[in-house]
Order: C-alpha cells, then sequence, then structure tokens
C-alpha cells in the first residue's frame, strides 16, 4: 500500500505526520496488542500502539518494540502507557517513557490520567504525544498542558467511556467548536463512512479497536473471534460505575453478576468486586476461548464486525467504504447536452 491516501479528501494532519495510508489509530488493545499485531497495521498504513502494560517487565517492552520494529517494514508506530490514576508508591510511569524514548519510538498514545508531568521526558526525545480522553473537556485540560493530539472517545467505545457517556458524534461536533490542536474521534467506529464523516466534521481521524477484534493477527483463541463476530451491538454491557470507572465490555455472566452486586449495595468497593473483575480472568478468555466470565472490553461497533480475516483485508473494506462514501458527496458529472447543429 501507498504511505499515502489514495484519494487527497484523505490527508490529514494524522496522515501527513506520520505517513498513513488511512487516518486511522488502532487503539492499544491490553493484552492483544503485540508486535505482530501492530507491526500489521502498520504495513496496511495505518498507526498502531503497543500497550506497555501487557510487557510489565522492562526487558520484555524492550524487546518487542525491537520486534515491533523488525516486523514493520520501516513504517511507524507507537506505545500506548496507560497510566495509574493517580500515583501510588513504587510507580515507574516516568521509567517506562524513558525505555520509550530510549527506543527511539516516535509516538506515545497517553491515558488515565493528566501526562504533564511526563511531557519533558517525551518532548526532548522528539516524540508525538496523543493523549486520549473520554470526553471534550478532558481533551481541553490535555491541550492546556502541550499534548500534539487527543483523542476523544464516546459513550460507545469499549473499555473506559468514563463517567459522562456522552456520545461521539457530540463529541465530534464539541471538538470542532472548542479546539485548536488535531483530534481524533473513537467509540463506535468500524465502518469507512464514519471515517469520511468523521474527517467532514474537522476531525484528524478516528480511532478504531473493537472492529479489529477478530483479525488474524490478534493472538487470541479462535473461539474469542468466533463469539466476537457472532456478537451484535447489543451485547455490550456497562459495569463498574460504582467505582467511577465504568467499563464496557462484552455482555456475559460476569456483567450480569457484578450489575447485581452494584444495584444491592452502591457503595460495594473494588475488594468486593474483585474476584469477578480482574484482569487476569479476562486474559484467561483470551487463551482459551471461554467468553463467559471475565470483563473483556468491546464496543457498540461490534455489529460492525463480521468476520474473521487479515488485518490488511479489514483495512482495506475501510478504504473502500471511505471511498464510497465520498462518491456519495460528490456531483455526478453533468449530461452533456447535444450540439444544436448536430446532423442525425
Amino acid at each position: 500500500m501507498s504511505p499515502r491516501p489514495a484519494d487527497p479528501a484523505l490527508e490529514t494532519a494524522l496522515t501527513r505526520t506520520f505517513g498513513l495510508r488511512l487516518p486511522v489509530i488502532a487503539g492499544g488493545l491490553m493484552w492483544l496488542s503485540d508486535a505482530r499485531y501492530v507491526a500489521a497495521g502498520a504495513r496496511a498504513g495505518i498507526l498502531s500502539f503497543l500497550t506497555a502494560a501487557s510487557f510489565p517487565d522492562p526487558d520484555d517492552l524492550r524487546r518487542e518494540i525491537a520486534r515491533c520494529r523488525d516486523m514493520a517494514a520501516g513504517r511507524p508506530f507507537g506505545v500506548n502507557v496507560s497510566m495509574l490514576p493517580k500515583l501510588v508508591p513504587g510507580e515507574r510511569t516516568a521509567d517506562v517513557f524513558r525505555l520509550i524514548a530510549d527506543a527511539g519510538v516516535r509516538v506515545v498514545e497517553t491515558s488515565g490520567r493528566n501526562p504533564e508531568p511526563y511531557l519533558p521526558i517525551l518532548k526532548d526525545a522528539g516524540i508525538t504525544v496523543i493523549h486520549k480522553v473520554p470526553g471534550v473537556r478532558y481533551a481541553l485540560k490535555a491541550q492546556s498542558v502541550g499534548v500534539d493530539m487527543v483523542s476523544i472517545v464516546g459513550a460507545e467505545c469499549g473499555g473506559h467511556p468514563g463517567m459522562d457517556l456522552v456520545g461521539s458524534m457530540v463529541n465530534l461536533a464539541l471538538a470542532e467548536r472548542r479546539l485548536a490542536i488535531p483530534f481524533l474521534i473513537g467509540g463506535g467506529i468500524g465502518a469507512g463512512s464514519q471515517i469520511v464523516a468523521a474527517l467532514a466534521a474537522g476531525a484528524a481521524g478516528v480511532v478504531i479497536g473493537t472492529r479489529f477484534l477478530a483479525a488474524d493477527e490478534i493472538g487470541a483463541h479462535p473461539d474469542y473471534k468466533s463469539a466476537m463476530v457472532a456478537a451484535t451491538e447489543r451485547d455490550t454491557a456497562l459495569s463498574m460505575a460504582s467505582l467511577r470507572n465504568t467499563i464496557r465490555t462484552l455482555r456475559n455472566e460476569t456483567t450480569e453478576i457484578v450489575a447485581q452486586l452494584e444495584a444491592g449495595d452502591p457503595d460495594i468497593g473494588i475488594e468486593a468486586l474483585m474476584p469477578y473483575v480482574a484482569g487476569a480472568i479476562g486474559r484467561r478468555a483470551y487463551e482459551t476461548g471461554d467468553v463467559s466470565r471475565g470483563m473483556l472490553s468491546a464496543g457498540q461497533s461490534l455489529g460492525l464486525l463480521d468476520r474473521a480475516e487479515p488485518l490488511a483485508a479489514t483495512i482495506a473494506t475501510l478504504e473502500a467504504e471511505a471511498a464510497a462514501a465520498l462518491a456519495r458527496l460528490r456531483p455526478a458529472p453533468a449530461a452533456r447536452k447535444p450540439r444544436e447543429d448536430a446532423h442525425p
């Protein structure tokens, strides 16, 4: 694929900065965004991110970055750093950023809390910082502290949509009015027509996660991928609002149990929920294919996920859909009138 969009209408600040084929970010997927998956996205012309938290040992993260660079064929990729909501004893977030900078990574996706304390480390290394937030009000704060771009994920997204639960279309319009830096929209995005809609409203691109969950390069059990393909836009649930840490996941036995516990005791606390929501439980689902248990992040764009296939094939479909959407916006050529002096 060409490193530039086939249609000039798809060129944005995002594609120009990184030389992308499509203005698409593949958001970091905990336990799933490894070198094979991220490099496949890079080669297909989008921007993908390794998840640093999936490699808690520094040497493992360093090796995965090197492995991804070898597999990415010279194309850019980044690292996602999901920062803890607050400082805790022994936290090593600054060390993770230094490791990423030393490894020569060009772009970082941050989330979880204000990245301001770490920006000097990243800026000194020439790293582009894209901060992910669940609403425009947080994007404004990120803009004020000096990030380069923001990703705004709406209520439809898998994972953490925040407490306000503002939809992606509203976030899109508000961002166009209020932000001065390039912004991306995520949450329920899984079709090429949505890419065009986002760009038309001022976005520099979109964030996609759920639509890619059945990619061949995702290192998960085939039964897990089959379950994602079989699910619809109605098969997600919101949980953990009682902890002010709302998460959207695949509806299953765990989400039903957690809903009952939260309804019975709004102040239940994390300790009582941990036997059901611990990340290790969800990780086992990726390994075994049993999706009945665990908090398995998935957004409403499950309804747009219709088959397992190579990531490049999905990206090609998104590009074709975007081209069709652009064609609908462009006027058809006017029919040529016959000349009055024409003879039969």
